[in-house]
């Protein structure tokens, strides 16, 4: 009985040898944190920030560019005897900021006693002038160098985004695990879509200590030492002139103008109005500044070029001529009674063919053509055959880019509406319906619903008789660089190129002699275009909007001009686009009487 008990405490004692020697060998060989504490006190680790890319415009007008940001940062454990009524008077602090300050230290997740951790934030230039010389009397304290954004000029900030600190809800969805707590981000716009592209890389410096903290020089001469890599360049499709020229036009209202290269796809001006100054979103500021312009409530941080979602209103008529003629269900020649009576209309005529249908707006035109489209007898059923035409225009409709993201180099692009019969089938919970309770979308009314950008996109693709390249921002990622390569193909509709001409001609009309002759029409320049005003909410006044290109032969820009509660796209939207196009083409507007009504605003 001895004897076993004796060899049982015998296996005790080994086994908690065996745990304690596997213990120890982890501690000293596997992991090295304790290996980190150790050294803590002789060796800092300062990270070396990489400069973050540069942002042009498409003439090499710089946009974006980098100053220097300090923050402060602290080993806990170094604190000796600190004077906080003097530290408050060289850091202009209260004394409860003080307090706050050490409070939050502590809560944050990298906080450690023995390692460097970030204490204040955002220190400027004149911030440091003024401190360096006071530094040596904190101990424990020390400087890290980082830079911030600054902007050339107060224009395309809601396409620029912005930079800030990243979340913690973003470092937990960093798969790449290059981020870290105080690091700074692209958090919209260009500084987002291209963040990995812009950030760069960081490097990271060793440097020796003795025991009083003094500098001693690089760690092991620098060998572990690495170079941050500086971010890449980016040079954008915008014209800065053309840019500020139509934030100018739209001061004082709420809408948006894009205008696209039709032979590239490049944007050239990006305008959401209202916006903000860029300049507002960075530096020491940036935090109470975003608390102020996001509860500005005409919403200057909403991205309406590629974020408001309105209906199409007349505009729309050319996408559904185009696919009139593809289906055959009409020719250029065909001609409809404008019957009032079934669909309200206005203006002086009564029965064109569809170049005129399109010049004068004609809606029972439009409407008789939907129906061809969508009630082509292949089955008996009326319900059934409108499901089926339904179903046949949206793939075509969905060809010019509507319905869908068209996939600009930006987040938070909204896709529109093209209905469908699951669509309606959903709207109507399973009930039957057909022609007779969807025609609205014949008009660009009704379930319809696009973004600016789309449209643009669309006079773009009318200009190009067919095809379009998904717009973009960036014309080229480095020095000398190129776009990212899905900006590079070329995207056809599912309409025949014959047919464009029609549109095209049609388009010229209406500026020439219909609904856009007295405000959109240029001397010596053809201009192709088409008002819209689309139905808002009462007691608010219409949308004002206009789509154009020029010239109408090798056309160099195209537009789309969205004024909320405007009134008749044949005036502000009309006016604006108009002068849009004399800028770009003839560097100044020769109508100033056309400019100064828009700048007075008084359209309805």
């Amino acid at each position: 009985m001895n004897e076993g008990r004796k060899d049982i405490i015998q296996v005790l004692v080994i086994l908690i040898a065996l745990v304690f020697l596997i213990k120890l060998f982890a501690i000293q060989v596997l992991d090295n944190k304790y290996e980190k504490l150790a050294d803590s006190n002789a060796i800092l680790r300062q990270v070396d920030y990489p400069v973050r890319g540069l942002i042009y415009d498409r003439n090499g007008k710089l946009l974006v560019y980098n100053t220097p940001e300090y923050d402060l940062q602290v080993i806990y454990k170094e604190i000796k005897n600190l004077d906080s009524a003097e530290f408050c008077k060289v850091f202009r602090l209260t004394r409860e900021e003080l307090r706050t300050a050490f409070k939050e230290l502590k809560k944050k997740k990298e906080y450690s006693r023995v390692k460097l951790t970030t204490f204040l934030t955002k220190l400027s230039n004149d911030d440091f002038a003024r401190i360096q010389d006071r530094l040596d009397d904190f101990d424990g304290f020390y400087i890290q160098a980082r830079s911030t954004r600054s902007y050339t000029t107060s224009a395309f900030a809601n396409a620029l985004g912005y930079v800030s600190e990243i979340s913690k809800n973003q470092l937990g969805k960093d798969s790449t695990r290059v981020y870290k707590q105080g690091d700074y981000i692209g958090q919209s716009g260009i500084e987002a879509y291209y963040e990995k592209y812009l950030s760069g890389q960081r490097g990271v410096r060793y440097k020796m200590r003795d025991v009083d903290g003094i500098d001693k020089g690089s760690f092991k001469d620098g060998e572990l030492d690495t170079v941050s890599i500086p971010g890449q360049n980016l040079t954008t499709t915008i014209d800065l002139d053309l840019q500020l020229y139509g934030e100018f036009l739209m001061q004082g209202k709420s809408g948006s103008i894009v205008a696209i290269e039709p032979a590239t796809g490049e944007i050239l001006a990006f305008v959401s109005g209202p916006s903000y100054d860029p300049n507002m979103l960075s530096g020491k500021y940036y935090s109470a500044n975003f608390k102020f312009i996001s509860s500005d409530t005409s919403k200057p941080l909403f991205n309406r070029p590629l974020m408001a979602q309105y209906r199409p209103g007349s505009i729309f008529k050319i996408a559904q001529a185009m696919v009139a003629l593809q289906e055959g269900v009409i020719t250029p020649e065909t001609r409809v009674v404008c019957n009032r009576s079934i669909i309200n209309c206005h203006g002086a005529h009564s029965n064109e063919d569809l170049r005129g249908a399109i010049t004068h707006s004609c809606n029972p035109y439009f409407h008789n053509v939907l129906r061809r489209m969508l009630n082509k007898g292949k089955v008996n059923d009326p319900f059934e055959d409108t499901r089926i035409g339904l179903d046949e225009w949206s793939k075509h409709i969905r060809s010019f880019g509507f319905g869908s993201p068209l996939g600009i180099d930006l987040p938070n692009e909204k896709s529109g509406l093209v209905p469908n019969s699951n669509f309606y089938d959903r709207a109507y919970g399973g009930r039957p319906w057909k022609f007779s309770n969807i025609y609205s979308i014949a008009i660009g009314e009704g379930e319809n619903l696009v973004v600016p950008l789309q449209m643009a996109n669309f006079a773009a693709t009318v200009a190009n008789r067919g095809y379009f390249y998904t717009p973009h921002l960036v014309k080229s990622i480095g020095d000398g660089g190129k776009p990212l390569p899905q900006y590079l193909d070329k995207h056809y509709t599912t309409i025949d190129t014959s047919y464009f001409i029609v549109a095209v001609d049609a388009m010229q009309n209406v500026v020439q002699g219909g609904t856009g002759q007295y405000r959109a029409s240029l001397k010596d320049i053809i201009v192709c275009g088409k008002t819209g005003t689309v139905e808002n909410n009462p007691p608010m006044a219409d949308h004002s909007v206009f789509i154009a290109f020029a010239p109408r032969d090798n056309p160099k820009i195209a537009v789309s001009v969205y004024v909320e509660d405007a009134g008749q796209g044949a005036r502000a939207a009309a006016s604006i686009a108009s002068l849009i196009i004399e800028k770009y083409l003839l560097g100044a507007t020769q109508r100033k009487h056309i400019e100064d009504y828009v700048l007075r605003g008084d359209f309805l």
